[in-house]
């Protein structure tokens, strides 16, 4: 088996790449990252996944983003709720986490290095999106550059492959195929702003990319919303 590390945040994206980076025959490395964000609720989350995928190497790892703030999952700021679905990704909203994926990406390239795994999994989508211009094609060609030129491996090697299988995929395509490889969603986590019961918001865009993408699919979401 080859050695693989997948940022797992214990979201359905995320949750789905594991599950097809483990069908592709990849013995994975989770890295998760608890950057104190709003949704801590979300570590749990991925902890769970990762034993239900038997994922044997796991790493939480703290990267505090709050001492940075300027965005509503790092920030006392307000998560914007009940976006017309037609404006969502029209513009970058305040949950934007500055820099957010170029800092994951780069922890997982180190972790990689330590492990001897040339591929990175990380399940990040230009469909059905907030907008955020660390989930673009233009970033994943730019960062793979990036680890190859900047790291032992990369030079002496023939380098390492950035994996986003869910790039190009609607939501109800993703979920098929999670459901396709025996994944359990009501183990992930979606939600920016859970309610102070401990249910999905199913306000903000996460929720109602997440909630669309379960309709098109035509299949019942397994989370339970408060709306």
């Amino acid at each position: 088996m080859n050695h693989a590390v997948i940022l797992l945040s214990g979201g359905l994206d995320s949750a789905t790449v594991a599950a097809i980076a483990r069908a592709d025959g990849q013995e994975l490395f989770a890295l998760t990252i608890d950057y104190n964000q709003r949704h801590q609720v979300e570590l749990d989350a991925a902890r769970n996944v990762a034993q239900f995928l038997g994922i044997q190497n796991q790493i939480v790892l703290p990267v505090d983003l709050r001492l940075f703030g300027s965005s509503s999952l790092t920030d006392e700021i307000d998560v914007p709720k009940d976006v017309p679905k037609d404006q969502i990704g029209r513009s970058i909203p305040n949950t934007y986490v500055p820099a957010r994926n170029t800092v994951f990406l780069s922890l997982a390239l180190a972790y990689a290095e330590t492990v001897g795994a040339r591929e990175i999994y990380l399940g990040i989508s230009a469909v059905d999106f907030s907008g955020y211009p660390d989930c673009r094609p233009e970033f994943l060609t730019a960062f793979e550059q990036l680890a190859n030129a900047a790291t032992k491996l990369g030079v002496e090697t023939s380098g390492f492959r950035i994996h986003a299988p869910l790039l190009h995929w609607s939501k109800a395509k993703t979920i098929r195929r999670g459901l396709e490889l025996g994944l359990d969603y009501g183990l992930t986590w979606t939600c920016y702003d859970p309610a102070p019961n401990g249910l999905s918001c199913g306000r903000c865009e996460s929720c109602s990319l997440r909630l669309q993408g379960f309709r098109e699919a035509g299949v019942s979401d397994p989370l339970i919303y408060e709306k």
